[in-house]
């Protein structure tokens, strides 16, 4: 299985979208989908975040048929400058309302950028970086699906009682990278654990990991920490196996992990592999629901978290300018996140949460266990849960963060 699916989402959008695109009115809601739909995070987010965005459009039409949404999506690859153009362009000439994805975190400032200057919404469906809601909060965006120092939170403490108390980290040199392997590394540290060193690669375009992985083995430390993600990710996991890291009893711990990162390197690699995420489809009757909905449609790939976070945060925004009425919530993008942290979070994904005073969405994340090919079940039977951090536990509270415009 590849981890590129480049030309899916013109296939996808060419079967679903006229069932929405429709004629623009004053009342009509445009939402803009901009991701990483062609790159390495095409597989993670993309096309697949597209899916779940225009899912939730259009369950949501069903229950309003007095409300239109329309949706549109765009490929800012992985470029600053792309998507704070695409972004602008969206806002000032095609009238568009919200944008939701962007999983990298320069591209995710620039745009948020842009919907301050225009005051309209943004909402950071794949963007971990924890300070979206500390130093580089705003009014006008939300951070929805998950972030950094939740993930590594879960992962380090779970290792280090176990006995995972040496890391070696691997990462990207760009700001998600560095942030992850702080925040980990830290807390690691707090737990009584120790570093035993790092590498940083140049991102994009690396595909040999072999010399950093041959310095994770050198370091003798019991745990290998990728804070990566996408092919990246899949590409250490691969290579780590090939050099016998976990076969030594060498832990891996991924910060950023995915349904489809298991499944394209294969059980028999990833078993044993530890990495957080706050929804899997195998979850309960909800989740199975609609992964059984949302599989057809995405060239037969169950959701990931990233996906299902799409469908979560566009449904509580519709809902929220449901509330409030359409005119007003596009009107002012302040005004209608406003409105999201004044209505309760409860999606039959994500669960009961709420939008807090700094913007960030809480709501419970989970440890999960890559399953050995003899404990799975199925070919999307792939992880065990560990553990569940409830969402007053989950995330740093806003005094860590300290957003500027929340009263402490």
């Amino acid at each position: 299985m590849t981890l590129r699916r480049r030309g899916l989402l013109a296939g996808a959008a060419a079967l679903s979208l006229p069932a929405i695109h429709t004629a623009r009115a004053a009342g009509v809601i445009k939402l803009g989908m901009l991701d990483d739909m062609s790159g390495q995070y095409s597989e993670a987010s993309g096309p697949g975040d597209a899916l779940g965005g225009l899912m939730a459009a259009e369950d949501f039409m069903k229950l309003h048929p007095e409300i239109r949404v329309e949706v549109v999506n765009g490929d800012m690859l992985l470029k600053p400058d792309v998507g704070a153009t695409i972004a602008r362009q969206w806002y000032d000439q095609q009238g568009v309302d919200a944008i939701f994805g962007i999983p990298h975190s320069a591209v995710a400032l620039a745009v948020s950028a842009i919907a301050s200057e225009k005051d309209k919404v943004v909402i950071f469906t794949a963007a971990g970086v924890p300070d979206l809601t500390g130093k580089y909060c705003s009014k006008n965006h939300v951070q929805w699906t998950y972030d950094l120092w939740s993930n590594s939170a879960g992962i380090a403490r779970g290792l280090v009682e176990a006995g995972g108390d040496s890391w070696f980290f691997i990462k990207p040199d760009y700001i998600s990278g560095h942030v992850m392997v702080k925040d980990t590394a830290t807390m690691v540290e707090q737990l009584g654990g120790k570093v035993a060193g790092m590498a940083a690669y140049p991102f994009p375009g690396t595909t040999d990991f072999s010399s950093y992985i041959l310095q994770a083995q050198a370091s003798k430390a019991k745990v290998l920490c990728l804070a990566n993600a996408g092919d990246d990710t899949a590409n250490c996991i691969k290579q780590a196996h090939e050099f016998g890291l976990p076969q030594s009893g060498i832990k891996i711990a991924c910060i950023v992990y995915q349904d489809y990162i298991a499944r394209s390197v294969g059980l028999e690699s990833a078993a044993g592999i530890i990495g957080s995420m706050p929804f899997y489809w195998d979850m309960n009757d909800d989740t199975r629901a609609f992964a059984a909905r949302f599989a057809p449609r995405y060239h037969k790939a169950y959701p990931n978290y990233f996906h299902a976070g799409t469908y979560s945060a566009v449904w509580h925004y519709l809902k929220a300018c449901a509330a409030m009425g359409v005119d007003k919530a596009k009107a002012s993008g302040r005004a209608a996140i406003e409105q999201m942290k004044a209505i309760p979070v409860n999606d039959p994904l994500f669960g009961e949460g709420s939008v807090r005073a700094d913007g960030k969405h809480i709501h419970a994340n989970r440890v999960w266990q890559t399953k050995s090919k003899a404990e799975s079940k199925g070919e999307w039977d792939q992880f065990k849960l560990l553990a569940t951090v409830p969402g007053d536990k989950a995330f740093q509270s806003m005094a860590e963060l300290g957003c500027s415009f929340v009263k402490s």
